[in-house]
């Protein structure tokens, strides 16, 4: 099994990966990306002005997907607080950018979620973020963990004023955010996986398919 450090080596790996894969005008949703164009590959699944999605290469649980900032930001305060070393329209421009990665982030976060629902047929997932080394960031670039926690070997419990409530300490697919069983992801089930979703996001962007009716379940 491959450490963290061995698949994130610096200078930054999400920047590697955006400046590999450009924004395309014609799609948020890239065709057919070459996973070879950065070491380690990249299974892209989206690719903005502002925002990139990927799977994870170490991922806690099949379908888990990395949402990043185009730009190198390493904390949310920055999206926010972002000074601008210049004055005058090169200011405002610095600002807008960081405003305009919040909104793509909030956008994009449901879209996502949707796809990653319909594909692996999960009914729950955590959106983790995290700040810093002792918030347990491993690469210093802003970037949302969406982990898919699958059903299997959940137990139905009663008691406590609840009926079929879900013993969460019965969960197998549970890990403490981003401290859990990690293992290397498998190529040939990335590739499907990462073509999978980028076909339900690009049928619910382009109002195509029944991707919104299966959330929640499996894609047809």
């Amino acid at each position: 099994m491959s450490s963290l450090e061995e698949h994130y080596p610096t200078p930054c790996a999400f920047c590697r990966i955006a400046a590999a894969y450009p924004p395309d005008a014609s799609s948020p949703i890239p065709s057919n990306p070459d996973p070879e164009k950065v070491d380690p590959q990249c299974f892209l699944l989206l690719s903005t002005p502002h925002v990139l999605a990927f799977l994870d290469i170490l991922p806690i649980a099949p379908g888990h997907i990395l949402l990043a900032t185009r730009k190198h930001y390493q904390k949310l305060v920055d999206l926010h607080n972002t000074v601008p070393t210049t004055p005058g329209d090169a200011a405002r421009a610095t600002r807008d950018e960081a405003r305009e990665t919040s909104r793509a982030l909030g956008e994009y976060l449901p879209l996502l979620s949707r796809a990653l629902c319909a594909v692996t047929g999960i009914e729950d997932w955590n959106v983790v973020q995290n700040n810093g080394e002792r918030a347990a960031q491993v690469v210093p670039h802003i970037h949302f963990h969406l982990i898919p926690r699958y059903q299997e070997g959940r137990r139905e419990v009663e008691g406590k004023g609840r009926k079929g409530g879900v013993d969460v300490g019965m969960l197998k697919s549970w890990r403490v955010f981003g401290r859990g069983a990690r293992e290397d992801l498998d190529e040939e089930e990335a590739v499907g996986m990462a073509g999978e979703l980028r076909g339900v996001m690009r049928g619910e962007l382009e109002g195509e398919g029944e991707a919104g009716g299966n959330v929640g379940g499996k894609a047809k």
